[in-house]
C-alpha cells in the first residue's frame, strides 16, 4: 500500500441521540436499521471517557441488550503481531458483553490465527448464525473491506475495531485509540529517553509496523512528526527507515542487518513491544549495556514492561484495552438494538483516505508508561499481575519502581 495520503482528523460528531441511521440499500432488514427510542430516558447516554476497570458502566446497558436482536460477532486477527488479542481483547470483550447481560449464545469472539480466508469463513459463519453486528479487526484492509461489504449487503452493521478498514462501508463506525497520538507518545518517549540516558550524537533507526496496517501509518505519522524537526536541525541523525513489519523474527533480522551495516546506530524507534523485544534480544546478544541504547514500544505487554524495568526499553504506550473493549461492546449493543448511539460515545471522526470521508468514531486515551508511573497505571489497573511482572531477578527493579 502507498503512504498515508491524508491525516487523522479528530472532531466532535454532532450525532443526535434521537436521530436515525440511514440504511445503505433497500435490501437491508428493517430490524438492523437504527431507530429513535420512544423516550430518550430509556436509552443510556454513555460517555466514551467514563468506562472503568471494573466494567460497572456496562451494567447500564442491560435494558438495551434485552431490546436487541441477533448475535454480535467479533473477528480478531491473530496471535503473533501482538499478545494483546488473546491476553486482553478476547477476555475483555467477553466480560463487557456478559456484564451487559448477553448470554454466550448472543455473542461470539473468534481469532483468525493470521489467515484472511479463515476470518472470511468466520464472518460468513456469524452471518449465517444470525449476526446483526460484526466487530472487525482485519489482517489487512482489502480482506477487511470485503468482509464488511458482504456483511452490510446482508443487513449486518459493521464496526472497525482497533484498525480502520479503509475503503469499507461509508456508514460504518470505528472504535480505537487516537493512533496519531500513540505515535506522538512513542516519538516523545524516544526524545525524553535519549536525554535521560545521555545518548550523545543520537543515530536513530526508525522501524515501522506493517505498511498494510492503517494504524502503522498513523503511528509513523505521529512519531515522525516529533522526530523530523530533530533530524532537520541536525541534533539527531536518521540512519534509515527499512520496510516495516509486525512479525518479530522479521524485525529481528532487519535490525541485525541494519546494525551490522550501520554500527553507529545507538537508538531505535520500535512501534510495539514485540518488535522492541526482538531488537533487544540482538542488543543483549551483542552485550550492549542497559540504559545506553533507547528503544520504544506499545501495548504494555509483559515482555515490554519487563524490558522497561531491565533498562532496555524507554517506555511503552499503554492503551487500556478494557476501555476500548467496553466502548466497542457498548457501540455494538446500540446498533444491535437499532438505536442511534449518543454523541457522548461517538466522540470523534477518522478520515478514510480511500473514501475521502470521515468515519464516525469512538476514541479512548493512550498513556506513556515508564518505571515512574508503571505502578499507578498497568499494575493498578490489573493489566498485569505483580507476581508475573516481578518474577526472579526483576524483584529489585520492581521494588525500586514502587511496585509491590
Amino acid at each position: 500500500m502507498g503512504g498515508l495520503s491524508g491525516r487523522l482528523t479528530v472532531c466532535f460528531v454532532t450525532l443526535a441521540v434521537a436521530g436515525t441511521l440511514t440504511a445503505c440499500s433497500s435490501s437491508k432488514s428493517p430490524s438492523n436499521t437504527a431507530r429513535s427510542p420512544a423516550s430518550s430516558a430509556a436509552v443510556p447516554s454513555l460517555d466514551a471517557g467514563a468506562f472503568t476497570a471494573d466494567f460497572s458502566l456496562m451494567k447500564q446497558l442491560t435494558g438495551l441488550a434485552s431490546q436487541g436482536k441477533g448475535m454480535i460477532g467479533v473477528l480478531l486477527p491473530d496471535t503473533t503481531t501482538s499478545a494483546r488479542y488473546v491476553t486482553y481483547d478476547a477476555p475483555y470483550l467477553t466480560q463487557a458483553f456478559q456484564t451487559a447481560g448477553l448470554s454466550s449464545s448472543q455473542f461470539k469472539v473468534d481469532n483468525a490465527q493470521g489467515s484472511a480466508s479463515t476470518m472470511q469463513q468466520q464472518a460468513e459463519a456469524d452471518i449465517t448464525a444470525g449476526a446483526s453486528v460484526l466487530l472487525v479487526d482485519p489482517l489487512d484492509v482489502g480482506s477487511g473491506a470485503a468482509i464488511e461489504s458482504n456483511a452490510e449487503s446482508k443487513g449486518v452493521k459493521v464496526i472497525d475495531y482497533d484498525r480502520l478498514v479503509t475503503g469499507g462501508p461509508a456508514d460504518r463506525f470505528y472504535v480505537s485509540f487516537d493512533n496519531v497520538k500513540v505515535g506522538q507518545l512513542i516519538g516523545q518517549g524516544e526524545v525524553d529517553c535519549i536525554s535521560a540516558w545521555n545518548v550523545s550524537k543520537p543515530n536513530i533507526l526508525i522501524m515501522d509496523g506493517d505498511p498494510t496496517d492503517n494504524n502503522a501509518k498513523l503511528f509513523a505519522q505521529g512519531y515522525n512528526g516529533v522526530l523530523d524537526p530533530k533530524f532537520k536541525d541536525g541534533s539527531y541523525v536518521k540512519v534509515g527507515e527499512p520496510a516495516g513489519t509486525w512479525d518479530p523474527p522479521t524485525a529481528e533480522t532487519t535490525f541485525e542487518q541494519q546494525f551490522t551495516a550501520h554500527p553507529n546506530i545507538n537508538a531505535v524507534v520500535t512501534p510495539n513491544d514485540d518488535n522492541a523485544n526482538a531488537v533487544i534480544s540482538v542488543l543483549q546478544k551483542d552485550q550492549i549495556p542497559a540504559k545506553t541504547f533507547p528503544t520504544t514500544g506499545q501495548d504494555a505487554s509483559p515482555s515490554g514492561l519487563q524490558n522497561i524495568l531491565k533498562g532496555y526499553q524507554c517506555g511503552t504506550v499503554y492503551k487500556p484495552i478494557y476501555l476500548e473493549a467496553q466502548a466497542a461492546a457498548a457501540l455494538a449493543l446500540y446498533l444491535r438494538a437499532g438505536v442511534t448511539p449518543p454523541s457522548t460515545l461517538v466522540n470523534a471522526t477518522t478520515q478514510d483516505t480511500t473514501l475521502s470521508k470521515d468515519i464516525a468514531s469512538v476514541y479512548t486515551t493512550p498513556i506513556w508508561v515508564t518505571t515512574e508511573n508503571m505502578a499507578d497505571t498497568v499494575v493498578k489497573d490489573g493489566a498485569i499481575k505483580v507476581a508475573d511482572l516481578c518474577a526472579g531477578p526483576l524483584a529489585s527493579a520492581c521494588q525500586a519502581a514502587g511496585i509491590s
